[in-house]
């Protein structure tokens, strides 16, 4: 009879095992909630191993909150393929299924916790957004983009993080309806914005040519045309 010989992990492989751990235990209950004993029992290790790879929650938060921005950031990235509203309704379904994974953890990343604050924490969730308002402009075609399309641009990001947090607090609206309602805002943010601006009407105007007649764009007009008809 053998009996198994558990493997020895290397400093980055146990680094890594330990960040994987917390952020599942932060994804599940607020940061502010978690301790560093079970976090080390969830690992299968000491307290003291833990604070031999970290020297405290907040690094070990920052690290793990370093892993969730860049995965929450990859959910942006989508082939510039396609109509432009199908694209974005593609993006908020990862985006809310990511919301759905790390639902804790979000709410206390947005609301408060641990690690807010820090000059650390701030640069992660200015990447992210960074990184979401470089994709939606790719998505666009734009690479110098005039005052009005930023603004559009980075309230909607704004929006679909509010939207996001109160989805959290009972998910009251169904989250399919709030996917759908995100790209419908995009088109509404756009086309107030090409009232006012000519430039942004041309925008608008080369977008919805390229959108099919059963696209959540098109079906944005037609509810509104029924609304006011």
């Amino acid at each position: 009879m053998t009996t198994g010989v558990r493997r020895r992990m290397g400093v980055e492989e146990r680094r890594q095992q330990l960040i994987g751990v917390a952020l599942d235990l932060f994804s599940r209950r607020s940061p502010d909630e978690v301790s560093i004993d079970e976090i080390a029992s969830a690992a299968g290790i000491s307290r003291p191993l833990v604070y031999h790879y970290f020297p405290g929650k907040l690094s070990l938060y920052e690290a793990a909150l370093q892993r969730a921005a860049d995965d929450l950031a990859a959910r942006f990235v989508e082939p510039a393929r396609g109509p432009l509203g199908t694209r974005l309704l593609r993006v908020m379904g990862r985006y809310f299924d990511f919301v759905d994974e790390h639902g804790p953890g979000f709410s206390a990343l947005m609301r408060g916790g641990p690690a807010v604050g820090s000059s650390r924490t701030n640069a992660l969730v200015d990447s992210v957004r960074q990184a979401a308002y470089d994709q939606i402009l790719s998505h666009l075609g734009v690479s110098d983009p005039p005052a009005r399309l930023e603004l559009v641009v980075r309230s909607w990001i704004s929006l679909a993080e509010s939207t996001a947090l109160i989805w959290l607090d009972g998910r009251r609206i169904p989250r399919a309806e709030l996917e759908v309602q995100l790209v419908h805002d995009f088109a509404a943010l756009t086309a107030v914005s090409a009232a006012q601006d000519e430039e942004m009407a041309a925008l608008l105007r080369r977008v919805v040519a390229k959108e099919p007649a059963d696209g959540p764009f098109a079906d944005l007009i037609g509810r509104l045309t029924a609304l006011v008809g």
